[in-house]
């Protein structure tokens, strides 16, 4: 097992453990020296009710900036519901140093490293998991959970301890979890989605609706 520099719940920069992952970080590396590319942290605070799970980091989005879900549509429609519910705070401008912050929510996607073509092996999902295994227990105050699409959802399900055909993805669907955590369905708010139709603006808002709804009932 290769030794892993880091914490238990970020890897180090120079992560080993998924080797294509550690080949496309290496090439991109190379190409543009001077964005993150390296595994991306999480973003807001362990003390947060509400947990954001992604898939992975965007190509030109968090593997450029090193914030999740920063400098890609799906950020911007992700970021404008968070201050439109209450869970961020700010100016989002696309940038790390923009100020933006959030509210009793962090994000902590399922793989850290950007996979080629968006989309991690099976292997690398399965690799990456002791970071979001280890995120979540470390969360005390943890109430509700948003997953982002159906591979974040079944690796998040997978984090808990649950088995995934106890907990069907559906977009909208809540579940009660017997930890007391309740988790929020969405399909994830990338471009491709919205642009088909998968995802409406209203369908993504409805899911934090619901969530702030709950924390404050």
């Amino acid at each position: 097992m290769p030794e892993i520099e880091g914490t238990a719940t970020q890897p180090g920069r120079d992560c080993p453990l998924c080797p294509r992952l550690v080949a496309f970080r290496e090439k991109w590396r190379a190409a543009e020296p001077t964005w993150f590319n390296a595994p991306v942290p999480n973003f807001g605070t362990p003390d947060a009710r509400l947990l954001i799970s992604g898939l992975a980091p965007g190509l030109r989005g968090a593997n450029r900036t090193g914030r999740p879900f920063t400098g890609d549509y799906a950020g911007d429609l992700l970021f404008r519901t968070l201050l439109d519910f209450g869970f961020a705070r700010g100016v989002y401008l696309a940038r790390p140093d923009d100020g933006f912050t959030l509210v009793d929510a962090m994000i902590a996607n399922g793989v850290r490293c950007v996979p080629p073509e968006n989309k991690p092996l099976p292997v690398e999902v399965n690799t990456c998991r002791r970071f979001l295994s280890a995120t979540i227990p470390a969360m005390p105050n943890l109430r509700a959970i948003v997953t982002l699409g159906r591979i974040a959802h079944d690796t998040a399900v997978v984090a808990l301890g649950l088995k995934r055909s106890a907990v069907p993805f559906g977009h909208g669907a809540v579940h009660r979890l017997p930890s007391g955590v309740t988790m929020h369905d969405s399909y994830h708010c990338s471009r491709y989605n919205t642009n088909t139709g998968v995802l409406t603006e209203a369908m993504f808002r409805s899911v934090f609706a619901a969530v702030r709804q709950e924390l404050d009932g």
